[in-house]
């Protein structure tokens, strides 16, 4: 992932993280003030099987940040009007999700991870798992 790449879906945006390299290798860091709210959440996923999608869903009021952790997978955002594909490899670099953007990811290279940091805890109500629907509600 390039730090410089221009996001085009509505208030999403690239969470750039500072790292320190020497000679043992690197370590990236992330503080409070470096979320846009604070993490309630934090789950993970890896293991994925070769074609394997995981989100394929919005949320109603839930933020997330991603960040890919070991490996690098596919992200496409889309906000019911733009739409944009990311190819996420920097465990440095993660995207911001606001409320009401799709999310699709895939793509994933043998052994990636992906950590989630989510401005709400576990509620099952603010998901949207219909495309149609969350289509009805970014064009109402």
């Amino acid at each position: 992932m390039d730090k410089d790449t221009v996001i085009r879906v509505k208030n999403c945006r690239l969470v750039v993280l500072p790292t320190v390299t020497d000679e043992r290798g690197s370590l990236t860091f992330g503080e409070k003030r470096d979320w846009p709210f604070e993490v309630q959440r934090v789950f993970w996923t890896y293991g994925m099987k070769p074609g394997a999608e995981r989100s394929n869903h919005a949320h109603h009021t839930s933020q997330e940040v991603l960040f890919p952790i070991g490996g690098g997978w596919t992200i496409e955002l889309d906000d019911g009007h733009e739409k944009q594909t990311l190819r996420m490899d920097d465990p440095a670099v993660g995207i911001y999700i606001p409320p009401m953007v799709w999310t699709r990811i895939s793509d994933f290279d043998e052994g990636a991870a992906c950590i989630s940091l989510a401005s709400d805890l576990y509620n099952a109500a603010d998901y949207i798992h219909s495309y149609d629907e969350f289509l009805s509600l970014t064009r109402a």
